[in-house]
């Protein structure tokens, strides 16, 4: 669902920054609640690595000041200006396979990305490519 913003009586429609799974949701609930600290929040970011030139970065952290807030579901979800530029309309999942646990990002932006799926390019560039470690 793309989000609404209204100025001077026109509507633009522009593309959310990022969305959730509810699997991804529900993961991310248990995460906050085993911190017990209502002051946190789930910050995706992107950062320089990784074999495709971007990675994906996710933590538990404090709001600050220039973060993008998203809410989902009653979760915080927190972006920087910058890496909101490399993951506008991205949507977060969560898998739990015989291969492994963990966050996935179907990112609309990416030309290319790792095997392991933790590393991405967009059509701009984003930086040079080093191992992720993924054997990729």
């Amino acid at each position: 669902m793309a989000d609404i913003i209204t100025n001077f009586d026109q509507q633009v429609e522009t593309t959310p920054v990022v969305a959730m799974t509810e699997v991804a949701a529900i993961k991310v609930r248990e995460l906050l609640d085993a911190e017990n600290d209502p002051a946190l929040a789930l910050r995706v970011f992107v950062a320089g690595g990784g074999c495709s030139g971007l990675q994906y970065q996710m933590a538990l952290t404090e709001v600050e000041d220039d973060d993008l807030i998203i809410e989902h579901d009653g979760i915080r979800v927190l972006v920087d200006p910058m890496s909101a530029e490399y993951i506008r309309g991205s949507i977060i999942d969560y898998h739990d396979g015989l291969m492994g646990a963990g966050f996935t990002v179907d990112n609309p932006n990416a030309v290319s990305s790792c095997g392991c799926g933790h590393s991405f390019r967009t059509a701009d560039g984003g930086g040079d490519a080093h191992s992720c470690g993924c054997g990729h």
